[in-house]
């Protein structure tokens, strides 16, 4: 899976994660009790698995994340669908 980021001093940045389902902050353990990164939303290809998961900086709204994950074209690099993050 591909963790992308939107906002933030890593903005526009990606990396790979080894897991099957992304953390739901970004460092999961800061040490500081707040998270830099909050999981936004992910990708899902046609069989259903996470291909992306995009996360973003705290302080940016909903429409602000969408907007420029659609301007990245995240859904067609990585031929998924976006939705809402797993529970």
């Amino acid at each position: 899976m591909r963790a992308l980021f939107v906002g933030g001093t890593v903005d526009n940045s990606e990396l790979d994660m080894a897991c099957d389902t992304p953390p739901a902050h970004y460092p999961e353990n800061t040490g500081s009790g707040l998270s830099r990164y909050n999981l936004h939303h992910v990708g899902r290809d046609s069989d259903g698995d996470i291909a992306y998961a995009v996360y973003a900086a705290p302080d940016l709204a909903d429409e602000v994340v969408r907007r420029v994950s659609e301007e990245r074209d995240y859904a067609r690099r990585f031929e998924a669908t976006p939705g809402a993050p797993p529970a």
